[in-house]
């Protein structure tokens, strides 16, 4: 019995390790700011959703103007957006400027972030 039960002890800490070392899921790629620019802000729509299920028509062209459309519920809006170091900032008209990043989630799926919060869901 005491085999029984070492074996089972060592074999919860070998799946401890293996679930807590480099076998773990790799993370989520981060877009750069140069694959955001070519995939999202180039003129064509694509949609938004917010983790509410609020979704909106995006379009952010290439001289930096962006606007959003409520598919359903929500507010029109038009602003501005930029590059960043890490990803891109926007400045909707009335608001400050906010920054974010974009990592995949998915097929045609990306997650946007505001530090490690997620705020919207962008798909094509």
């Amino acid at each position: 019995m005491r085999t029984g039960i070492a074996g089972v002890v060592a074999g919860g800490a070998l799946g401890l390790f293996f679930a807590t070392s480099g076998f773990a899921a790799p993370p989520a790629a981060r877009l750069s700011p140069s694959d955001i620019q070519a995939t999202f802000f180039n003129g064509q729509a694509f949609t938004a959703a917010t983790p509410s299920n609020v979704k909106f028509k995006m379009t952010f062209a290439a001289d930096g103007k962006m606007k959003r459309v409520p598919i359903g519920t929500g507010h029109r809006g038009e602003g501005t957006w930029k590059l960043s170091k890490d990803g891109f900032c926007t400045t909707w008209k009335g608001a400050k400027e906010n920054c974010f990043t974009v990592v995949a989630a998915g097929d045609n799926k990306w997650s946007v972030l505001k530090g490690s919060t997620i705020l919207a869901t962008w798909s094509k």
